[in-house]
């Protein structure tokens, strides 16, 4: 049992199997999953469907995470991708082609290119602190997604747009399986290969690594440019889902709960080694406790400190440190209740 606790990934899935078992007290059918018309429905489909764009923007952000470094433009990155690909296909002649589509896509993820690059090459090439380089995305982005839309929310109607955040694909929603397949091929990358080890290396001592050859400032602004495609994904995923662009709205916040997403997966915030797996947990136990609060019909006024409550409640549960102090005044406790022998009497002594 310590072996199975000691797990980094035991924690987060303890708690998301807490959250789950918790809806059924106000959902019976919680866990009901029924197909209709060819597609799956359920409260745990819709977990899954709408905690997509989190795991994408949360996958970046662990291995920028791995590195040291921290990610705060990735909402602003999600708000210019949506905004660029929904505006391309409302000037397009013809909205509904696959052609218009794909050239949207390809135009999102140039600019996230563009944009991860530029991030990477402030915080490897120039020093630039990481959370003052993408805090300069982060701001100006928000602006650059407010002139694309013209402070608007631009509406498109195109089918194959729909698809990528709408859609459903072998009865389940195609965001759902996009993201494991990003996942998937992350993990593959990271851990069939050499490069996790170099990613944890550059974060645990940047120093040690460039000192053994490890080009470091090559591998920082590579994870600050896959950072940069995940979070242009989660973008069309928001933006096709109700086929329309926000450039203030869209992707806000996301970055704080993708950070949240990772610490509650196990990732050191200090760098050094991640956990994939731990990070999709954590994805998911913020999108099931959002859908908790709407289940229970907590007021909107006091959902975001709930929310709070529920994530310190979370992360103490999920330190070492805490459990070890919980533990040993548990101890001192059972020794300080324990009754004490009677002391003998000068009958027994004499005896």
């Amino acid at each position: 049992m310590k072996a199975v606790t000691r797990s980094r990934l035991f924690w987060p899935a303890a708690v998301l199997a807490v959250l789950l078992v918790a809806n059924l007290a106000f959902t019976p059918d919680f866990f009901a999953v029924r197909l209709q018309g060819g597609h799956l429905y359920g409260s745990l489909i819709d977990i899954l469907h709408f905690g997509a764009p989190l795991i994408l923007v949360s996958l970046g952000m662990t291995l920028v995470i791995a590195t040291g470094g921290i990610d705060l433009s990735v909402g602003s990155t999600v708000a210019i991708s949506g905004a660029l690909a929904c505006l391309h296909i409302s000037e397009s002649t013809d909205p509904g082609s696959l052609a218009t589509v794909l050239t949207a896509v390809g135009i999102a993820l140039g600019t996230a290119l563009v944009l991860g690059v530029v991030n990477g090459l402030l915080v490897a090439r120039v020093g630039v602190q990481p959370i003052i380089a993408t805090l300069i995305l982060m701001v100006a982005g928000r602006g650059v997604a407010q002139l694309i839309t013209d402070g608007q929310i631009i509406t498109v109607t195109s089918d194959p747009y729909k698809m990528i955040g709408g859609g459903y694909w072998l009865t389940m929603p195609f965001a759902i399986l996009l993201s494991a397949l990003v996942v998937l091929a992350t993990v593959l990358l990271t851990r069939s290969t050499a490069l996790g080890l170099l990613l944890e290396s550059v974060g645990g001592n940047p120093v040690a690594s460039r000192l053994v050859g490890i080009r470091a400032m090559r591998l920082v602004a590579l994870v600050y440019v896959f950072s940069a495609l995940c979070a242009a994904l989660a973008g069309l995923m928001v933006s096709s889902n109700v086929s329309a662009a926000d450039g203030n709205n869209a992707g806000l916040w996301i970055e704080l709960d993708a950070i949240l997403a990772v610490v509650l997966g196990g990732t050191s915030l200090n760098g050094g080694r991640f956990s994939i797996g731990g990070t999709v947990l954590g994805a998911l136990i913020i999108q099931t406790l959002s859908t908790t609060v709407y289940t229970i019909g907590i007021p909107p006024e006091t959902t975001l400190v709930f929310k709070a409550f529920v994530v310190i409640a979370v992360c103490l549960i999920q330190s070492p440190a805490f459990r070890a102090k919980l533990a040993a005044r548990a101890a001192r406790t059972r020794r300080t209740t324990r009754p004490h022998p009677a002391a003998p009497t000068n009958r027994e002594v004499g005896a």
